[in-house]
């Protein structure tokens, strides 16, 4: 038998960085964090870090964390990571994945070629830009498979370097309506303004989220995402809310490291008052693990299950509140164990406490407890038995 030699390599399966590799990689993002601390600064270059870490790609099919392999209990990990590192770089990645997996569900396989390429062989960052004021986005369609934008977004995190934005946008025209998703290819397209005296902000000054102008910008048929109201479509929706809590509740770890480092520094890790506050952190950071770990194994179950969808809209609700109390407690610790000579730059507590105070401002808070109120009113489920997978 003749044995072909050839000179071409094998393709090796992509591969998670490991445990070293991702803590140096999360210690980089820290170091770098201060210096991008500014309205008009996005971190560049730790988006080519993660680029060359194969986190870009990370959720894709016949990847690590592969949403089909029932990976989210990870990937929620890894945003936590992650957002420890810089919460304004782990607002734009999870806004990255989360576009990523609003094309896993609603895109053409023909779609999902090009978008993934872009991904694993540009490595373009995509984003998903939905918030809008008074003059939001209108998508008129204009026949022959054409349509044109009109109307702004606002809170639209990487603006400029984000090259692939999935925008929505109310439909209009040729019989069809309703709340559209698109991605828009910015390279192929006039160039959308942005207002970056819109971004003012308390914390998360690097997610340089502007407000851009679409007004004009013409798209294909092929560039338009899913149906119309697939955007809201449950459990989807509300369900993705675990990842943005995932990063915030590495915040919070942020500030636990922080505070820990700083009273070594200061030698008063025998004070018995700094070791029950850091007591008081660890096990409220833990709990949140808890909860993010739950979280993904559920959501790995349920969205499997039609009839579960409820029930899963309910516990994400529930991981973001948690999440969001985890987070305000932590806080105020964090500041009386470094006092005020603790909260003065160039030490990482001022930014990371605005950071962290901003990013806990998500939408509808109230609504969101008053959803969980309903659902467990609604459901006659013993309580030891009301959220077992």
């Amino acid at each position: 038998m003749t044995v072909v030699q050839t000179d071409s390599p094998r393709p090796t399966a992509p591969t998670m960085p490991d445990a070293g590799q991702l803590h140096q990689l999360i210690q980089n993002i820290a170091d770098q964090a201060a210096q991008t601390d500014r309205d008009d600064a996005f971190p560049e270059a730790v988006f080519a870090w993660l680029a060359e870490a194969g986190l870009l790609a990370v959720t894709l099919p016949g990847h690590p964390l592969d949403p089909q392999q029932a990976n989210t209990a990870w990937l929620l990990q890894l945003l936590k990571r992650i957002g420890a590192g810089n919460l304004a770089v782990g607002r734009v990645y999870e806004g990255h994945i989360n576009a990523l997996q609003l094309i896993a569900q609603y895109a053409s396989t023909e779609q999902k070629q090009r978008w993934y390429a872009d991904v694993e062989q540009a490595n373009r960052l995509f984003s998903v830009w939905n918030t809008q004021a008074g003059d939001g986005v209108r998508i008129h369609a204009l026949g022959g498979g054409r349509y044109e934008l009109e109307g702004a977004k606002t809170f639209g995190s990487g603006s400029g370097w984000i090259q692939r934005p999935l925008v929505t946008g109310e439909l209009v025209g040729q019989g069809r309506s309703g709340w559209q998703m698109c991605i828009v290819p910015t390279e192929q397209v006039k160039a959308i303004p942005q207002d970056d005296q819109f971004w003012q902000p308390l914390g998360m000054r690097a997610s340089v989220s502007y407000k851009l102008d679409f007004t004009g910008v013409v798209l294909d048929e092929a560039d338009l995402l899913g149906q119309p109201g697939d955007y809201f479509r449950q459990p989807h929706f509300s369900g993705g809310a675990i990842r943005f809590a995932a990063v915030q509740l590495g915040g919070a770890e942020a500030l636990y490291e922080a505070t820990r480092s700083f009273l070594s520094s200061m030698n008063r890790t025998d004070d018995p008052f700094q070791q029950a506050r850091l007591a008081e952190m660890a096990y409220l950071i833990e709990s949140g693990n808890q909860w993010i770990n739950a979280a993904g194994a559920k959501a790995d179950d349920w969205l499997a299950q039609e009839q579960e969808a409820g029930r899963l809209v309910a516990y994400a609700n529930m991981t973001r509140t948690a999440i969001e109390e985890i987070c305000l407690r932590v806080m105020p610790l964090a500041e009386r164990s470094v006092g005020a000579r603790g909260l003065m730059r160039p030490l990482p507590f001022e930014r990371i406490h605005r950071d962290l105070t901003f990013y806990l401002r998500q939408p509808a808070p109230d609504a969101t407890l008053v959803d969980i109120g309903r659902y467990v009113l609604h459901n006659t489920t013993p309580a030891h038995d009301l959220w077992h997978r």
